[in-house]
């Protein structure tokens, strides 16, 4: 089993039963969630492209995108940081509000701050004071970081120095924040990485959650394991909730026996048996792009290669999304895709406590930025709109959907 679903099963089985009996008895909303959705509830995307009067026409009016490491090796304002600043500034001018992802640990890491010792956490409560001066007027909302506890996005850091990590930036941002929202997202339960930042909650003004049901694992999903974990997390938290990154692949099927057989022996191997015996050689068979994503997520460890290979990453090995991936009555199709948006929204919304939410995405992509393959459909097809812009079904049910949030809000 994938480490990331045993850590949500070892922590949630201790921290989800009791906030979901939790949810059922305490109120549904609070003063400070009441106040954020009086702003204006958050109608989001992930990832925009530059179709501003598309995107604004779907009644999407808040975009998040991620800030680039602000500093080069020689400690000067970077060009991609310089760039990203001037594109956000591009959709403000349009209308638009920006929701910013802050940089990951390992852009620090890369340039040689030691995240755990003091200075290091003297350089991070700098550059997170530099980015909220240096983009006031411009961002509009922080998330500190992204997904910690997901191991592609967190290593090399354990899970309690990701939740420091994240924790001493929504310290030091909190006094001169302003107006901006500033809080973190974790990926499905998490309750780990929410405990451990409890102490830190006073200094959020939401607490993100990001949830791909039916998308990912061999796991058949429902429409009502939204709800399940949408109230544990207002039970756990008490702060205004914003669903920071969902959506439902558009296509993609199961492969056969076959077919996976062909592919194993395209990379010189005729069985799973056979790559369990020897993963390391299997991973240096691999093209470039998988072998680097595989050897960054398992720290080069060839121990670990066949647990992931045979866990997060066999949907992208094998380019499929297996049978029991899929939320019931809602198939990998534009038509499921779009039909899952009206339930969702619709949803999201009927719960008071939360306060807005961020379609990922707004693009299908040429690659999986995972595999680089441009059949796998696992972080291909997740958009309101094909590659070439034109919009899918999802697009204009998103376009129906916020419209009548807007017309109650």
């Amino acid at each position: 089993m994938d480490q990331f679903i045993k850590n949500q099963l070892q922590y949630g089985l201790k921290y989800f039963p009791i906030n979901l009996i939790k949810s059922w008895f305490i109120p549904k909303s609070s003063s400070e969630t009441q106040k954020m959705r009086e702003k204006g509830f958050i109608c989001g995307v992930c990832h925009p492209k530059e179709d501003y009067d598309q995107i604004k026409n779907a009644n999407i009016d808040w975009v998040r995108m991620d800030i680039p490491f602000p500093f080069d090796e020689n400690g000067e304002i970077c060009s991609r940081y310089l760039l990203f600043k001037k594109r956000a500034f591009s959709y403000v001018e349009k209308g638009f509000q920006v929701m910013a992802v802050t940089p990951y640990p390992r852009e620090y890491i890369q340039r040689n701050i030691a995240l755990n010792t003091p200075d290091g956490e003297k350089r991070i409560r700098e550059i997170a004071r530099f980015m909220l001066k240096d983009l006031r007027g411009i961002v509009q909302a922080y998330q500190i970081t992204n997904e910690m506890g997901v191991p592609r996005f967190t290593v090399p850091l354990r899970i309690d120095q990701a939740a420091r990590f994240i924790g001493i930036q929504l310290e030091t941002m909190y006094p001169e924040k302003g107006d901006v929202l500033i809080g973190y997202n974790a990926a499905l339960i998490q309750a780990d990485l929410h405990a451990m930042l409890k102490p830190y909650h006073p200094y959020c003004d939401y607490v993100g959650v990001d949830v791909y049901l039916g998308c990912f694992y061999k796991i058949p999903c429902f429409m009502g394991m939204f709800d399940a974990l949408l109230n544990y997390l207002w039970a756990f938290t008490r702060k205004p909730i914003l669903v920071q990154e969902f959506g439902y692949i558009s296509s993609g099927a199961s492969k056969t026996k076959k077919q996976k057989q062909d592919i194993l022996k395209s990379f010189g191997f005729s069985s799973e048996k056979e790559v369990k015996k020897n993963s390391s050689q299997f991973v240096s068979n691999l093209p470039e792009h998988m072998q680097t994503h595989i050897r960054h997520v398992c720290q080069n460890d060839d121990k670990q290669y066949w647990d992931f290979i045979h866990g997060d990453f066999k949907n992208h090995l094998y380019r499929e999304l297996p049978k029991s991936t899929r939320i019931f009555g809602y198939p990998h199709t534009p038509d499921g895709q779009a039909r899952f948006f009206s339930k969702t929204i619709c949803k999201f919304y009927q719960k008071k406590y939360v306060a807005g939410m961020f379609i990922y995405c707004y693009s299908d992509n040429q690659k999986c930025y995972i595999c680089g393959q441009s059949d796998c459909p696992t972080e291909t097809r997740w958009g309101l709109v094909d590659s070439n812009g034109v919009g899918k079904p999802s697009y204009y049910a998103v376009q129906k959907a916020f419209a009548a949030i807007k017309k109650t809000s």
